[in-house]
């Protein structure tokens, strides 16, 4: 059966196959069973309601589901609603963050036995997982070209068992994260011990959270810079409405997103 898949906005996730759209329908329409409307963000909801509609007008079977409606399939088909090459080996996470929804979600880790192969790692806490699952994680990962971990890697959990196991794989980038100032003492010591270039030591930091101003938030990068690693500034959105944050912010984390920008303002190549 063929499904066509539409999204809301595009993503560094987002499927790029023929049968994958952003948006509303094309003037060439291919041929299909039904559509699927998948939304991963909440503030992007009535938009996803607005484009199913739209795709009805062409299709007899349309369904509107995702993330943001806590309406996902069972299980995870590699490149079905995120791009070819992403999998999950765990859902959920142990943390209780106030600015995550995940914990409300999908609740605990829970590790899937037998997950899809891919050589990105979408698990949002990874690290929690049981040593015996990460083994069984990293021999996937060796049949792989090489390893991104984009999901955002717990700085303070990474022990000497986990920095072992992440150098034994062939790494092409990895994600950690810094959301607070208090994450930054962990980050050092992360960085430091997995010893990765730059460019390949991506931080996400969550800016804008609670009574954060900007020049902290500016700061905060700054550290992140200092510590090693390359910064990926990610703007607060809380999950029941968009905040259209004003241009200074934007700016800042436009720039604190985007790699050569960062390298030319500190003159490094």
């Amino acid at each position: 059966m063929t499904i066509l898949r539409v999204f809301p906005r595009r993503t560094a996730l987002t499927p790029d196959d023929p049968l994958a759209f952003v948006g509303d329908p094309p003037l060439w329409r291919p041929t299909a069973a039904e559509v699927h409307v998948s939304v991963a963000f909440t503030w992007d909801q009535a938009e996803g309601q607005r484009l199913a509609e739209a795709w009805a007008l062409y299709y007899p079977v349309v369904k509107l589901g995702g993330p943001a409606f806590d309406a996902c399939p069972n299980g995870f088909t590699p490149g079905q609603y995120i791009k070819a090459g992403v999998t999950f080996t765990t859902h959920g996470c142990n943390n209780n963050c106030p600015w995550c929804l995940v914990h409300v979600r999908e609740g605990r880790l829970r590790e899937i036995r037998n997950f899809a192969p891919g050589y990105i790692i979408q698990d949002n806490n990874i690290l929690q997982a049981s040593p015996a699952h990460l083994e069984r994680v990293g021999g996937m990962l060796n049949s792989q070209r090489y390893a991104i971990f984009s999901g955002g890697l717990e700085a303070r959990r990474l022990d000497d068992w986990r920095i072992d196991w992440l150098r034994g794989l062939r790494i092409s980038e990895v994600f950690l994260a810094a959301d607070t100032a208090g994450a930054l003492k962990p980050l050092e010591r992360a960085i430091e011990r997995l010893a990765l270039p730059r460019r390949k030591c991506r931080v996400y930091v969550l800016i804008a959270y609670g009574d954060e101003d900007i020049e902290a938030a500016r700061e905060r990068l700054e550290a992140v810079w200092q510590l090693g690693g390359l910064p990926f500034a990610q703007l607060y959105q809380p999950a029941d409405y968009w905040i259209n944050y004003p241009q200074p912010w934007k700016a800042l984390a436009r720039t604190w997103s985007r790699p050569a920008a960062m390298f030319a303002a500190h003159k490094e190549v």
